[in-house]
């Protein structure tokens, strides 16, 4: 999980891969981080690269003690199927 860097800047949570960008988009507001929006490139779907980057993000969620608003169906379905992140919900 340590390839998921956070990118405040951009607003984003980002993996790369063999030269591909993935990431997450997020919004921060009062202790809550509201995932928006998760891109991963063609090239690298269907090989767990979306999970990756959706856990490393939530891992470093956890860490800064933030709650999280899935506003992003991926995101969303990713802790419906790890009920392990289920407690960081707003």
């Amino acid at each position: 999980m340590s390839d998921v860097r956070d990118n405040p800047d951009r607003h984003r949570f980002e993996l790369v891969e063999q030269g591909h960008l993935a990431f997450a988009e997020y919004e921060i507001a009062d202790g809550v981080i509201t995932f928006t929006h998760t891109i991963v490139p063609p090239s690298m779907q269907g090989g767990g690269v979306g999970s990756r980057l959706v856990s490393g993000a939530l891992a470093q969620v956890r860490e800064r003690g933030l709650r999280v608003v899935p506003r992003c169906p991926f995101v969303a379905a990713y802790i419906a199927r790890h009920p392990e992140w289920k407690d960081l919900l707003a």
